[in-house]
């Protein structure tokens, strides 16, 4: 599903309150460079950043009409990027480095997320408080994750393949047997289990050193190289955005996020931004000395140097052509 997000009449006035402040008002008349931004998934919180620099006016006082486009099941932003058919998308770690791995024209410019929210969530009270308890346990794991976090997990920790059984992104095998384990994201599952009545174990796979990127910004070399004030600027305002929208008053954008996908609820957006904040989602590390967006050259070869270590890339990988720093760590976003 794709929809253009513009601001509606009754954001006008934030918006030009927002602009007086920062002194970035568009020129009368200027003719706005349009931006497409593809997400991940359906809109939800862990997106807001964007839809906080859509609705309170940020892109467009920075001269951008953002082109704010849902992901979903069957769309592949990588696909989609290669293809010229989007200007940028929200990626990952993994992806930057496959970049490099095929010689392919894209780049990662960012990443919103510090910490990847992957976590394994365990019932409280049998046992399964830690990692190195989880050692030799069934846990259900998905397609995405024996590829990505497992790995890691088996390096870090000791576990076996022999322990995986399959996810199906149902919590009823969970909720049915105290003594499963399963993958979840920070804000979502543990969210739902907690619905139910149980207060679940929850382990960020990021905080045992899982140096993984998360929601990065990546875009075509074609785009750094013919336009880099244009995208300078749209890093700016999404860290604007994410600032805006984790430290100062959220409600316009969960009112677009609401619009785009009615699943969302204003319950399930606040638990979601509060496990940001507390769990150090965006600002964390390397972000609360460079601003949100950080990234630096010794995470990105520690992360690479992990994957290496797990056969998922060869060795003497160019890091180069997977990301660049040129945009980032100028610390915007540093208030709040």
């Amino acid at each position: 599903m794709t929809r253009r997000l513009t601001r509606r009449n009754a954001l006008a006035g934030l918006g030009a309150a927002a602009a007086a402040m920062t002194g970035l008002r568009p020129a009368r008349g200027q003719v706005l460079d349009r931006v497409s931004f593809q997400t991940n998934w359906r809109a939800q919180a862990e997106h807001g950043g964007y839809y906080q620099a859509v609705a309170a006016g940020i892109y467009r006082r920075h001269g951008i009409d953002c082109d704010l486009r849902m992901g979903g099941p069957q769309i592949n932003n990588a696909q989609l990027l290669l293809a010229g058919r989007v200007d940028a998308i929200m990626s990952n770690g993994f992806q930057a480095l496959s970049y490099a791995r095929e010689n392919l024209p894209a780049i990662c410019i960012g990443s919103i997320f510090q910490k990847d929210p992957q976590v394994l969530i365990a019932h409280p009270g049998v046992g399964h408080d830690s990692f190195e308890q989880m050692r030799g346990k069934p846990i259900l794991i998905g397609a995405g994750g024996r590829v990505s976090y497992w790995p890691f997990l088996r390096a870090r920790f000791g576990f076996t393949d022999e322990q995986i059984r399959p996810y199906t992104f149902n919590l009823q095998p969970f909720l049915a047997d105290r003594n499963a384990i399963q993958q979840g994201f920070l804000t979502s599952e543990p969210y739902a289990i907690r619905r139910t009545g149980i207060n679940p174990v929850v382990l960020l796979i990021a905080d045992a050193g899982y140096d993984n990127y998360q929601t990065t910004i990546d875009v075509r070399r074609q785009f750094v190289d013919e336009k880099p004030d244009l995208v300078q600027r749209f890093v700016n305002a999404t860290i604007e955005g994410w600032a805006g929208y984790l430290y100062g008053d959220p409600a316009a954008a969960n009112a677009l996020i609401k619009r785009d996908n009615p699943d969302m609820d204003d319950d399930k957006i606040a638990y979601a931004i509060q496990a940001m904040k507390d769990f150090g989602i965006v600002r964390s590390g390397d972000a609360d000395r460079l601003g949100i967006g950080a990234m630096t050259d010794e995470r990105w070869q520690r992360f690479y140097q992990q994957t290496a270590q797990w056969n998922l890339n060869p060795p003497n990988l160019d890091l180069s052509k997977a990301y660049t720093l040129r945009f980032v760590n100028q610390r915007i976003g540093m208030a709040g």
